[in-house]
């Protein structure tokens, strides 16, 4: 385990979500969400991201994936703003551009502390098999909204939804990883923003 390992949890009458993070270390990954879809994006994002990332779930998938999903997301959140109070000083911005196939997608993103999430994207279908793909932007707001991040995710084009998906979480591992990298200036919070806070 790095210095910066995290665990989070929550539990509701709908979800349990257990999710553990390390930006000092690759592996494990370690994904059991009961959706399998969403398992394939986050493992793509954590290993393109270069971190370990455990997450644990049980869900109503009887009624549907949201509840699960967008938990994820809450819980991911909340471990990356535990992450970033673990840094002494980090890079905050992150920037990734990445294609698969007929796709590209564009994520920005600024460890701000002011969460904000701008998603920009279509798909021309509704599901990859099992999974609505309008849960992307649910997964997004949670993890956006609880990690205090903001968020831009931009579809520059894309045919095939899985394809246009993958890229997103490709390019949203990378950009996070730049982001929570560890600035050669590091002087702690305060040099991350000139106003000495962020």
């Amino acid at each position: 385990m790095g210095k910066r390992y995290v665990e989070r949890e929550r539990v509701t009458g709908e979800t349990k979500v257990k999710v553990a993070l390390d930006f000092d270390v690759r592996e494990p990954i370690e994904l059991e969400t009961g959706v399998p879809f969403l398992d394939h994006m986050l493992r793509a994002m954590a290993f393109h991201g270069g971190f370990s990332l455990s997450v644990k779930a049980k869900g109503d998938l009887e009624v549907d994936a949201h509840h699960t999903v967008e938990d994820i997301g809450l819980v991911m959140g909340d471990a990356f703003r535990e992450a970033l109070k673990k840094s002494s000083g980090i890079m905050r911005y992150g920037y990734a551009v990445i294609p698969m196939d007929d796709s590209l997608f564009e994520v920005v993103v600024d460890v701000s502390g002011r969460p904000y999430l701008y998603y920009n994207a279509s798909y021309n279908q509704e599901r990859v098999g099992d999974f609505d793909v309008n849960l992307v932007r649910e997964f997004l707001y949670g993890l956006s909204s609880r990690g205090r991040i903001n968020l831009h995710v931009i579809q520059r084009y894309g045919i095939n939804a899985h394809h246009s998906i993958e890229a997103l979480f490709k390019a949203l591992g990378k950009a996070l990883a730049s982001a929570y990298q560890i600035s050669t200036n590091a002087g702690g919070e305060e040099s991350m923003s000139t106003k000495g806070l962020v």
